[in-house]
């Protein structure tokens, strides 16, 4: 039997922004989602509580040791007023999967599913009507242990925060400038680029910012070892379209299984689309440019949904894509996987959960 959920309820609440001032992830709603673990008591302790600072333990092992993982997700209000969050279970499942990598005990996936449900749900207040908004859900585990050794710790916390957000990129839907980058690398294979932690992102700041005082909106990254390889863009799942076939390079460890690229490619299978998931190197991308066969470029993910390529640059070279303008799949794709999230296109997979 799955433990009931405690409810404490802030007794003040906070100013909720307009929808036009929203930008990302710097306003939290009222409660969030707490529990803990304990080797010998397993996951326990199911709370909502007001939202607010943890106390930590200088020697907590997530602060030495990075050991933690988190996910993000999307609930929308509808046009009818309902409230959904899209496609939950394939983040729940991905949460477990990036625990295992890290050891961190794995929730139990119904509990998760019912954590994110029950705190949205009283938070439903907080999500945003206007197309382009959202409440952004961000289940986390951190260790909290208080030990200084390399192992995997012995006590963790559980926790989901939301936060009302707009526009993941301040330009919206126009085509980005991305800069190809082999001097670094995000992840290899064997490593933790498949899992969904901290020390993932980390590892892009320094090129990503190198990238912003050259103009580029992010960086495109290659494979660890041959540095030729394309793996991801920025925080998303890439894509390209060359020719009839639209290519994006396979889940083999180094990459996150996105769940906005799973129902890209689903949808695209669907249209009767030439889709491969396979290896393709840059040479290749900028080969198929000099032919006119690069048709459109895009990345997929929770934040931005699709984010249209109109450029990238690769070793002093700008390859620019269908003349920097948004690229009539991209633009399907977009409209297709928004009107599901918003409700006002048919949702025939069943990808979003009312709460």
């Amino acid at each position: 039997m799955i433990e009931p959920i405690r409810i404490q309820k802030a007794t003040v609440k906070k100013q909720k922004p307009k929808d036009k001032d929203l930008t990302f992830g710097t306003v939290f709603t009222d409660h969030m989602f707490v529990m803990d673990f304990q080797e010998e008591k397993g996951w326990y302790d199911p709370r909502v509580e007001p939202y607010g600072p943890f106390p930590m333990d200088p020697a907590a092992a997530v602060l030495h040791y990075a050991q933690a993982v988190f996910d993000g997700l999307k609930a929308f209000r509808q046009r009818d007023g309902k409230v959904v969050l899209f496609r939950p279970q394939k983040h729940v499942e991905r949460l477990i999967e990036s625990s295992k990598r890290l050891c961190i005990p794995p929730l139990d996936p119904e509990l998760a599913l019912r954590s994110l449900v029950e705190l949205v749900g009283m938070e439903k207040d907080w999500v945003p009507s206007m197309v382009g908004t959202s409440l952004y859900v961000r289940p986390t585990i951190i260790a909290n242990e208080p030990f200084l050794g390399v192992r995997p710790a012995k006590s963790y916390i559980y926790y989901v925060i939301l936060s009302p957000v707009g526009a993941y990129y301040p330009e919206g839907m126009n085509p980005v400038k991305i800069l190809v980058v082999d001097k670094y690398v995000r992840a290899v294979e064997g490593g933790v680029g498949g899992a969904k932690t901290g020390v993932n992102y980390a590892a892009s700041l320094y090129a990503a910012e190198e990238a912003k005082h050259g103009g580029f909106t992010q960086v495109l990254w290659l494979d660890g070892r041959e540095r030729k390889y394309i793996d991801e863009v920025g925080t998303m799942n890439i894509m390209m379209k060359i020719g009839d076939e639209v290519i994006t390079p396979p889940l083999s460890g180094t990459i996150l299984a996105g769940v906005t690229r799973d129902s890209v490619l689903t949808l695209m299978r669907e249209w009767g689309l030439r889709v491969s998931e396979r290896p393709v190197t840059i040479d290749e991308v900028a080969q198929a440019a000099h032919k006119g066969q690069l048709q459109e470029v895009w990345g997929t993910g929770t934040a931005a949904v699709i984010s249209p390529v109109g450029e990238l640059s690769y070793k002093g070279e700008r390859i620019v894509i269908n003349g920097g303008r948004i690229g009539p799949l991209t633009q399907k794709l977009y409209d297709t996987i928004v009107g599901i999230q918003y409700g006002t296109a048919p949702d025939p997979h069943g990808w979003t959960v009312a709460v």
